[in-house]
């Protein structure tokens, strides 16, 4: 064996060395990922399946972190002509609105406080996409069913703060300084059947996991791929050639 073929074998043990813990190191990664993604699932459930929150519990100062994922009902009035349209939500793979309106809480303990609902997902109208779509929202009295949300999830977006019916993302103290509305951090998604022509089926948070376990065991066999070639070419090719030959 030459030098130069000495130094080309051990430049490749390395060079396969590296791309197999490279892959293993990215496959516990993906691995621990998923684990995460299950045990907030879990999390989610247990609070989803705790008795609904009073306006007053959701008033109370609590931390919201506290407060994510657990049920609530609220009795109110919706502020229909702040109603947002938040543009390029995706439901059941087809995009659309997100219609988030301030509910002003009753009853008056609640101190006249506001909370945005994100009560739903509409089409959007690809003929004219300035239209807002037809959504009923009911006058007087409603009481709404949902659970604690954070603040409506952000896309990017090229601008500063937004103004109108329409926009691509909402912040909850801009839209607070631009009403005047008394709202309070987060908001809470409506839940149930569809109806004023909302469809209410929302996406479940970390729901991916399967994804990341996929991922992880891609890894991995690429790492196996990397260790069995290598043992080929530089191992058992050379034997059997050498074998061949005498």
């Amino acid at each position: 064996m030459t030098p130069g073929t000495r130094w080309r074998g051990w430049l490749i043990g390395i060079a396969a060395l590296l791309g197999i813990a490279t892959s293993v190191a990215l496959g516990q990664w993906q691995w621990g990922r998923g684990q995460q993604r299950l045990a907030l699932q879990a999390a989610i459930a247990a609070r989803q399946a705790l008795p609904p929150l009073s306006p007053e519990a959701l008033l109370g100062g609590a931390p919201p972190a506290e407060l994510l994922h657990r049920p609530v009902t609220l009795r109110g009035q919706w502020l229909a002509p702040h109603t947002v349209y938040l543009d390029n939500r995706q439901m059941q793979g087809r995009p659309g609105f997100y219609v988030v309106t301030p509910l002003r809480l009753a009853p008056a303990s609640a101190g006249g406080a506001v909370v945005l609902v994100e009560r739903g997902w509409v089409p959007r109208n690809f003929v004219d996409r300035t239209q807002v779509p037809a959504v009923h929202t009911p006058a007087g009295e409603v009481v709404v069913q949902g659970r604690i949300a954070p603040a409506p999830a952000k896309l990017y977006e090229f601008g500063g703060n937004e103004a109108g019916a329409i926009r691509q993302n909402l912040d909850v103290a801009a839209f607070r300084l631009e009403t005047g509305l008394p709202l309070i951090d987060g908001s809470v998604q409506q839940t149930g059947q569809p109806s004023e022509g909302l469809l209410r089926d929302w996406p479940i948070p970390a729901a991916a996991a399967d994804k990341n376990f996929g991922y992880a065991f891609q890894w991995w066999a690429l790492g196996g791929l990397i260790f069995i070639l290598y043992v080929w070419f530089q191992f058992i090719g050379p034997r059997r050639r050498s074998s061949r030959r005498a």
